[in-house]
């Protein structure tokens, strides 16, 4: 079953203060925060995350089981948040290579999308950017056991949607698995 945690407090909620001058933020949840003493203003922009839809030589895409929160015990797909003065590019490379020992090549754009990410009970909104890439060579798939429990390479059913960790990433396979029918079919 997908049990997704519940958001308790957005992003904008939890700025109490204000983080230039500490004054008390006398309306939490606006959005752009303005600190009405310094003027200091903060708009809350989302941040980027990806998500690599690794496909092997048998066109099965690689799905990995978390290992904590959010979503532990769910299935999901290799990535992670963009790291400052990376591109999309190197972190989907640097995520995969993380979680999962594989080097990827071929990165191509799938979809992006709107997702919000609670973690401690804190959400914030997050740019989603997914991308089709291919192992690089026959490796050895080791996982980042501190993040992962297991893995899959499949063409995704049922099972495996129902019990995706993020919304996000069922949309995007779900739309892999659409474009991969309409390549079979032709």
């Amino acid at each position: 079953m997908n049990q997704k945690p519940a958001a308790r407090e957005r992003l904008p909620e939890a700025f109490r203060y204000c983080p230039s001058c500490r004054t008390a933020n006398p309306s939490p949840g606006s959005v752009p925060f303005r600190c009405p003493t310094c003027g200091f203003a903060f708009f809350f922009g989302p941040v980027a995350a990806v998500g690599g839809l690794v496909i092997n030589a048998r066109n099965e895409l690689l799905l990995v089981r978390r290992a904590r929160d959010p979503g532990k015990g769910l299935w999901g797909l290799p990535g992670g948040f963009v790291d400052r003065g990376e591109s999309v590019e190197e972190a989907l490379r640097r995520e995969v290579t993380e979680e999962t020992q594989l080097e990827i090549i071929d990165p191509t754009l799938l979809t992006t999308g709107p997702n919000t990410y609670t973690y401690q009970g804190v959400s914030a909104d997050v740019i989603d950017l997914f991308y089709c890439c291919r192992v690089a060579a026959p490796q050895d798939l080791v996982l980042a056991k501190e993040e992962l429990d297991g893995h899959r390479w499949c063409v995704p059913g049922p099972e495996e949607l129902e019990n995706m960790a993020f919304e996000s990433n069922r949309i995007a396979v779900e739309l892999w698995l659409s474009r991969r029918e309409d390549e079979v079919g032709q």
